[in-house]
């Protein structure tokens, strides 16, 4: 019996479940690699940060230590969720819960990177784009993990 015959009801089998599950890992690996890349800026020099903070029409970069440390901290953070977006890769089933719940709290975290650029008043394609892909990208994660059987 084909998909198109009348009385054909679908079984989901187990190739039903692949793809959600190798776009999850894929999806979890191309952000995990990317927040990663943040590992530069825990070591970087101060003119590297000083010039992009430049070049992105924000002014003078403010030189005072607490700069710094929230600067080198922060991508500490990101490169430290991006680890951890490449362990649970691996074991989708197994990590479920985790999954989830970084879907849901990435999700979160755009809402309010929306929240705080507007009110900070950053750039306008900054604000435009950062929320906003944050939260789709914790959307995408949830809605795939859903799509996973235990």
């Amino acid at each position: 019996m084909s998909v198109h015959e009348p009385g054909w009801t679908r079984q989901p089998g187990r190739e039903d479940s692949e793809l959600p599950k190798q776009a999850l890992a894929l999806l979890l690996r191309l952000l995990g690699t990317s927040s990663l890349t943040a590992l530069v800026f825990v070591a970087a020099p101060h003119s590297w940060m000083i010039s992009i903070h430049s070049s992105l029409g924000m002014g003078a970069l403010p030189e005072a230590p607490v700069v710094w440390y929230l600067a080198r901290s922060t991508s500490a953070f990101y490169a430290l969720l991006g680890g951890l977006f490449w362990v649970v890769s691996f074991d989708l089933r197994r990590y479920r819960p985790i999954v989830t719940y970084l879907g849901g709290s990435v999700m979160l975290l755009g809402v309010v990177l929306l929240i705080v650029d507007w009110a900070e008043g950053l750039p306008r394609l900054w604000t435009a784009w950062e929320g906003p892909f944050v939260a789709a990208f914790g959307l995408t994660v949830l809605v795939l993990a859903k799509k996973i059987r235990e």
